[in-house]
């Protein structure tokens, strides 16, 4: 994932690149160059120039932050309706067995709340409020340890691929056998 809260800045973050872009303006204003002004920042030029092409369309309040860049799919009133849709398990929603999958999430978000999203925003969503991965808490009851053992031991080197045994080698592109 990109950012550490899964998929946006913190607010120190978001703070400290405001900061950055305010002493851009007060760059532009003692007209200074952007190469000038990018190397004294630490940014790119590009970034210097759509800075400085806002400000004077806009003023100082153009290089503002102006917060995400969209809102969540979920408010936190839908997010609290998921939780307890999701704790009552997915045979209370007609699935089989006791899996929750993303796909299985998306379809339950479409049902209950009529919206579409994807199944990495479904995942960094849940991520974002404490939701993790499903891990077994115990193994299974019908595990056959035995077998187990007599796989690993037996099937598993005759599955895993030969490695190819290293020899002498040489730097030359021709073939070994043509010089």
């Amino acid at each position: 994932m990109r950012y550490p809260q899964g998929g946006g800045l913190t607010a120190e973050r978001q703070a400290f690149r405001e900061r950055i872009r305010m002493e851009a303006a007060g760059m532009f204003a003692d007209d200074l160059g952007n190469a000038e002004i990018a190397k004294e920042l630490r940014v790119s030029v590009r970034s210097v120039q759509r800075w400085r092409r806002s400000w004077q369309d806009s003023g100082q309040s153009a290089l503002l932050t102006r917060g995400p860049a969209c809102r969540p799919k979920l408010s936190e009133d839908l997010l609290g309706i998921l939780e307890e849709e999701l704790a009552k398990g997915p045979v209370a929603h007609g699935w089989p067995d006791q899996r929750w999958t993303l796909a299985r999430i998306k379809t339950l978000i479409g049902r209950r709340f009529h919206k579409t999203m994807t199944l990495s925003g479904i995942s960094q969503m849940l991520r974002r409020n404490g939701w993790s991965h499903q891990v077994p808490a115990r193994r299974a009851l019908e595990r056959d340890e035995d077998a187990v053992a007599g796989w690993v031991k037996e099937t598993w080197p005759q599955a895993e691929a030969l490695r190819r045994r290293s020899g002498p080698t040489s730097s030359s592109k021709t073939k070994q056998g043509s010089r």
